[in-house]
């Protein structure tokens, strides 16, 4: 799955993970509101996100193939991988560079740390 959506698509993506299932009908006038697109265009990028495995349209239905988090997940998972060779610290610690992180963040990704860990 090719996890890369531009401005447009991300925003038309959230339209439909926020009301999946949905008939395509109910998809254009939410476009048309959102975005101001024609019924064409709609169609246009549906299927371009359908064949990239993210979204699914059958017998009038759009519904969700991977759900928003787990889509943003491997999002995240490919820009470290491909930024910082696949490094969670070098990540943290560029992240962290101009931004400190306050007690709260880092008593959260301390929990997250404990909750994730692999036993040994």
């Amino acid at each position: 799955m090719d996890s890369r959506l531009g401005a447009v698509e991300s925003r038309f993506a959230d339209i439909v993970w926020s009301r999946a299932p949905l008939s395509t009908g109910e998809l254009v006038k939410l476009c048309a509101q959102a975005l101001d697109w024609k019924r064409t265009t709609t169609y246009t990028v549906l299927k371009k996100l359908c064949q990239r495995g993210i979204f699914q349209l059958d017998g009038g239905t759009v519904t969700a193939r991977i759900s928003r988090e787990d889509f943003y997940a491997a999002r995240s998972q490919e820009f470290v991988a491909e930024s910082f060779q696949g490094s969670l610290p070098a990540f943290i610690a560029a992240f962290t560079k101009n931004r400190p992180l306050s007690r709260s963040e880092a008593a959260q990704i301390r929990r997250m740390i404990d909750d994730y860990t692999e036993d040994d």
